[in-house]
């Protein structure tokens, strides 16, 4: 811990004791130090909850949103001096408990989210850490509408768009691409705060050790102020649509990848009475296009009313949503877009209280995510496998997608170990013990058949897996502790989910 002569000394240097630095609002606490340096006003005991899946409510002592790295910078200094936790949060999605840590002190990054350089010779750009994909994307457009070779990003997360950079270099996220590792291939650098409040720049040359444990370290090494993005340039693409089997799945994406198609997935059927139950799905793929995008108000798209239709339909009939979600899929094949504009998504915040009493016995309870990982030559077993288990144990899947990853061999808990098709599946999880536990025990079989196939699983989108299958899937995590507690050994950044890997790797 930091001391009291240490803390004082470093107020001043930041505009001297007594004084809150610019951009982050204080709030007065009479029970600590006269030198706060601290929030955004907001009282103690805030309660907060992930937007997705609402199933991890949390009480954080006070939530700070600094709006500088000085304020940044300032806000952990002051929790050090306190001896107090801190945790890291930005969109929100997050579904593990990775942004939320019990009694802790919460930094909102969504005060930071300036653009702070872009170079358009090298194609980077420099963002504040709590800048949203919207907000990126529409910089882009603005700042280079006269350029005749504009840039943009590589890749983002899809299914939502108010993300934060830097919880997507925390999670090392991935998006659709069809030959692209994780979001670490996409950063060139990033400025962290670290547990004593001190900037350190990090990348592959500087800070070389931080910069592998910090990407994909779920905010546990410090808090990210500032990330600096290799873009690629702007171009148009064609979307190909077609409905499919799972089974010539394999060689369809081989097939386009050798064209030069960039990003696709496939979207599969989810009615565990129907024959197509993970077997049928569209196939939507973007391929090279000379032509030019038309305007998007002149393209087929699906509006929100369309979407919340969607939405209780996967829940109350999935056969028919499969059918309205196909039948549409299919009528926009050969449509042009950016290849920026093709991964930007429509989410409905909660929808089910949107949808309200029309879900029935869905009204209540959320969606939870897993992501299996396996060989891309065990797809199809592995898919066959599910289905039985999903028919045996009634699973409750709403919706689900099949993508690919290239191996990453730059994080330190790296989860794309190798080549992998990647299997997403949306499980409703019913509130209460028993949904909780019929959704655990679902998810826990899930791991397993991937693992049964020399596969893995993402560690975050919940804290169900036991230790043997983390054990499994990430051998490497005991380092990853280790590391943990050599550049954070106050052990200042934590989370819930930190709390709770901690104790079942103890276990």
């Amino acid at each position: 811990m930091i001391t009291r002569r240490e803390f004082l000394q470093w107020t001043a240097t930041v505009g001297g004791a007594g004084v809150v630095v610019p951009g982050c609002h204080a709030i007065p606490d009479p029970s600590i130090a006269p030198v706060t340096p601290s929030g955004d006003g907001a009282s103690s005991g805030q309660l907060v909850n992930d937007i997705h899946s609402q199933l991890n409510a949390t009480r954080v002592r006070v939530i700070h949103r600094p709006e500088s790295l000085d304020a940044l910078r300032s806000t952990i200094r002051t929790a050090g001096y306190h001896g107090r936790a801190v945790s890291i949060a930005g969109g929100r999605h997050a579904m593990g408990g990775q942004q939320f840590a019990e009694g802790a002190d919460m930094v909102d990054m969504n005060g930071m989210t300036r653009v702070l350089e872009f170079d358009r010779q090298k194609g980077e750009i420099e963002v504040e850490a709590g800048i949203q994909w919207p907000e990126l994307y529409e910089y882009l457009q603005r700042s280079q509408a006269a350029d005749a070779h504009p840039w943009t990003f590589v890749q983002k997360q899809t299914g939502a768009d108010r993300l934060s950079i830097g919880g997507a270099l925390s999670a090392n996220a991935h998006g659709r691409g069809l030959t692209l590792a994780p979001f670490v291939g996409d950063i060139a650098a990033f400025t962290l705060v670290d547990y004593r409040g001190m900037a350190r720049r990090c990348s592959r040359m500087e800070n070389a050790e931080l910069f592998r444990a910090a990407v994909g370290g779920y905010g546990l090494f410090g808090a990210v102020a500032s990330v600096r993005l290799r873009l690629t340039p702007r171009h148009a693409v064609q979307r190909i649509v077609e409905v499919i089997d799972v089974d010539d799945l394999p060689s369809l994406l081989e097939r386009r990848i050798a064209a030069g198609f960039q990003y696709g997935d496939f979207q599969f059927a989810t009615d565990l009475d129907s024959d197509a139950l993970l077997r049928k799905g569209v196939f939507s793929c973007y391929g090279p296009t000379q032509l030019a995008p038309s305007p998007s108000d002149q393209r087929k798209q699906l509006s929100m009313e369309n979407w919340k239709e969607l939405l209780y339909l996967a829940h109350v009939d999935r056969a028919k949503a499969f059918q309205m979600y196909s039948s549409y899929y299919l009528t926009t094949s050969g449509q042009i877009y950016w290849s920026d504009e093709h991964q930007m998504s429509t989410y409905v915040d909660d929808y089910h209280a949107a949808l309200g009493s029309r879900l029935g016995a869905y009204e209540h309870g959320g969606e939870m995510i897993t992501e299996i990982y396996v060989p891309r030559d065990a797809l199809v077993r592995f898919l066959g496998d599910v289905r039985s288990d999903f028919r045996q144990h009634r699973a409750e899947l709403i919706y689900g997608t099949v993508r690919l990853i290239e191996r990453d061999t730059e994080t330190l808990l790296a989860w794309a170990r190798q080549p992998y098709a990647c299997v997403i599946f949306n499980l409703h999880v019913t509130p209460g013990a028993v949904g909780i536990e019929k959704s655990r025990q679902d998810f826990r079989r899930l791991i397993d058949r991937g693992l049964a196939y020399g596969g893995s699983y993402y560690l975050t989108y919940h804290r169900w897996a036991e230790r043997r299958q983390v054990l499994a899937a990430y051998p490497q995590f005991p380092e990853f502790l280790r590391e943990k507690r050599r550049f954070d050994p106050e052990e200042r950044f934590q989370s819930d989910w930190y709390r709770h890997m901690k104790g079942v790797l103890a276990g």
